[in-house]
């Protein structure tokens, strides 16, 4: 059928409620509108389903949920999971509750035991909650960081991870058969309950990853020490872990923790913030204007869905408040952890840290000092979840650490998906740790600068909507991967990967296999310790450019990135 038949189909059946059927009408002579809606469907990627909430097959809405959780349930039934069950969980976004409970009341009338939270929850506590329920998938429903238009739905498996290679695509394929809306089963909630088919969940998952949490503090002690000197600010942006991040920074023993109050409370239109993302500094205004007033040490926020966090710290020699990159937050963790295991005793065998190719360099010089075996994986945490899941099958490494540049890390196994409150509670820990030298965490992020390199990223982001951006985004993919630029202005390249044909081309000519799953991304590592990457987002209509060096100064960093970004981008304007 054309878009404009699915549109007509939409109108007239009696699947579709009034409700949709008026708004449908509202929109019916615009033309490009009705397209945008109605051109494909709602694409069911590896991660699950994300888009601007509305009615339409290429939205977020009751059909699109009911349909994705009619596949996945198909998926797990034939899996023989049904009675292990699927937990959902959900943020502070608009329809997230009524989204959730289709899902529940979906897959209770396919036999699934629906395991769903009673109120909003952390992404990582989803993952957690996966494994201590003995469950064999979760959902989420989630658009993290985006705008207040979006919402998402996200797949996880019973080892607590987002769904990866080769279930993803055995999901995605159940999903896409699911051509019938009629087809898609639902069932009274009370009649979930009382067929044993839906059970509520709460404060237990609470209590129990709240203790796990607590298991990766290293010295209490330190924390007891400055607890009365230390001063933290925090943020929620309106989503789920206010709950969470004040409990355990309360049970950890800090006592002067401010939580920035026009962002303390759910808030799906995230009134105060112009996008809810711990990237953008502008989100950050009202925490930093609370932090002057209470002289705070540093500043901590978690996006929607609490699995992210953003920090900035007090710069004593200037009395202004530093923003910390994901990279430069987690190379913090990563030091701490590192250095504390080795003084105390407690790092095991066969260590090993995880992160992302597109993730600080840093990360390779610091495993390196402390004899750890750095593995990187493909973005996505999904890939760093799963490499713990390769450890505990092989026996061959144990989980240290885990990170990627967007403002994403994992200390601990208890969660397989990036974690901001234990971020918090780690990064507390290390401001703790600085407290009582005296240091800033600006002051230790100095130092490692000295120790192991002036390392300094970038991301730059084009947003391309529709058909047309589509279409322009895969272009300039494909002039990248046709034509592979030998230089980016000084910078020569050494080695081109294209991680979707599954092939490394060296300089010299010689190739061979990227060793990682196939997937739409090109990098090229450059000379002098620098790389650059891109790749479309696998979550809006945007394709990202990454970038990379080490520099001799902080100075001499920012001006090498400079550079190589605008040598970057020159090519793709080339286009």
């Amino acid at each position: 059928m054309s878009y404009r038949d699915t549109f007509q189909f939409w109108l007239e059946d009696d699947y579709f409620d009034d409700a949709t059927k008026q708004e449908l009408l509202a929109i019916r002579n615009n033309e490009a509108e009705v397209e945008d809606r109605f051109f494909k469907d709602l694409e069911f990627g590896t991660g699950g389903l994300r888009g601007v909430i509305g009615a339409g097959t290429n939205r977020m809405n009751f059909y699109t949920v009911r349909k994705a959780t009619q596949g996945l349930a198909n998926y797990i039934v034939k899996q023989g999971g049904a009675d292990k069950g699927c937990a959902i969980a959900y943020d502070s976004r608009r329809f997230s509750p009524e989204f959730a409970k289709e899902a529940a009341l979906c897959l209770a009338a396919n036999g699934v035991h629906a395991y769903l939270f009673d109120a909003l929850r952390p992404t990582p506590e989803l993952s957690f909650a996966v494994r201590k329920l003995g469950c064999v998938a979760g959902i989420v429903i989630t658009a993290s960081h985006n705008p207040p238009e979006y919402n998402g739905y996200k797949v996880y498996w019973e080892d607590g991870a987002q769904i990866t290679a080769p279930k993803d695509k055995e999901i995605i394929t159940e999903v896409r058969n699911v051509t019938d809306f009629h087809a898609v089963k639902t069932m009274d909630e009370d009649a979930a309950k009382a067929a044993g088919l839906l059970t509520i969940v709460g404060a237990e998952i609470d209590d129990a990853y709240i203790e796990e949490l607590k298991k990766q503090i290293i010295h209490p002690e330190l924390i007891e020490q400055v607890s009365e000197d230390i001063t933290i600010v925090y943020s929620p942006f309106n989503g789920t872990g206010l709950v969470p991040v004040t409990r355990v920074l309360k049970e950890l023993g800090f006592k002067k923790v401010y939580v920035v109050p026009e962002q303390a409370d759910p808030d799906p239109n995230f009134t105060t913030l112009e996008y809810p993302n711990p990237e953008d500094p502008k989100a950050f205004t009202l925490a930093v204007k609370l932090a002057k007033e209470v002289n705070a040490d540093i500043i901590l926020a978690t996006d929607p869905d609490a699995d992210r966090l953003g920090v900035y710290a007090l710069d004593k020699a200037t009395g202004e408040y530093v923003s910390f990159t994901g990279n430069m937050s987690g190379m913090l963790i990563a030091w701490y952890l590192l250095s504390q295991k080795r003084a105390t005793g407690t790092m095991p065998e066969n260590p090993a840290l995880v992160k992302t190719i597109v993730t600080t360099n840093m990360a390779d010089a610091l495993t390196a000092a402390f004899d750890v075996k750095l593995i990187e994986v493909l973005t996505g945490f999904k890939y760093i979840g799963e490499q713990i899941k390769f450890f505990e099958q092989d026996h061959s490494y144990n989980y240290v650490f885990g990170l990627e540049e967007s403002y994403g890390c994992l200390a601990g196994t208890h969660a397989r998906d990036k974690d901001a409150p234990v971020a918090v509670m780690c990064l507390c820990e290390v401001a703790a740790y600085c407290k009582s030298k005296d240091m800033t965490l600006w002051d230790l992020m100095l130092q490692l600068y000295k120790e192991y390199g002036y390392y300094k990223e970038g991301l730059h982001t084009v947003t391309l909507k529709g058909v047309t951006g589509s279409a322009k985004i895969a272009a300039i993919m494909e002039s990248f991967r046709a034509n592979p630029p030998k230089e980016f202005g000084k910078f020569k390249v050494v080695a081109f990967r294209d991680y979707d044909k599954n092939v490394v081309l060296e300089s010299d000519g010689s190739t061979h296999e990227t060793g990682l799953p196939k997937s739409n991304v090109l990098y090229f590592e450059l000379d002098n310790d620098a790389w650059c990457c891109l790749r479309p987002s696998g979550t809006e209509p945007k394709i990202k450019f990454y970038m990379g060096v080490k520099g001799e100064s902080l100075e001499d960093a920012d001006a090498l990135l400079k550079e190589l970004t605008e040598a970057m981008l020159a090519n793709v304007d080339a286009e």
